[in-house]
């Protein structure tokens, strides 16, 4: 078995403990079926495929991440690691406003924009879902709100 395969009892308990959202962005995977598990800190870092270190993820957060772990604050010339959901209080580290995510620190900073939270698309994603009573979900809030 290949060290990166996630069977369906794993996988269950991530998206279960995720309450069906992007642990990222806060976004509700709508059918159920185009979330991906990532691994937070991904195979070539060294990082396992244990519930530990695996979230779910919408797509596009999963694309932008890719398999990095953090990037540059630009202000500060400092490496910062990525938010990560199995450590981090996501209310701490964003906040949302309206239907934009804004970093709150550092490792707010550098997610939010390397996985891109407030393109024109993903923030008429949010707007859309706001303007139906989808976003931010009661689970949602809870993460927002701890």
């Amino acid at each position: 078995m290949a060290r990166h395969y996630i069977n369906a009892e794993l996988r269950r308990l991530v998206v279960n403990r995720a309450d069906c959202l992007c642990e990222y962005c806060l976004i509700p995977d709508e059918d159920g079926l185009s979330f991906q598990i990532d691994h937070i800190i991904s195979l070539k870092h060294g990082g396992s495929t244990t519930e530990d270190n695996l979230t779910y993820s919408c797509v596009f957060c999963n694309l932008n991440k890719g398999t990095e772990l953090g990037s540059i604050v630009w202000q500060t010339g400092e490496l910062v690691r990525f938010f990560n959901p199995r450590r981090d209080f996501w209310g701490e580290h964003f906040r949302l406003d309206d239907n934009a995510i804004q970093p709150l620190t550092d490792i707010g900073e550098v997610t939010a924009r390397i996985l891109d939270f407030n393109n024109d698309e993903r923030i008429l994603e949010r707007q859309e879902l706001i303007a139906i009573g989808r976003y931010p979900s009661a689970s949602a809030l809870r993460r927002i709100n701890k």
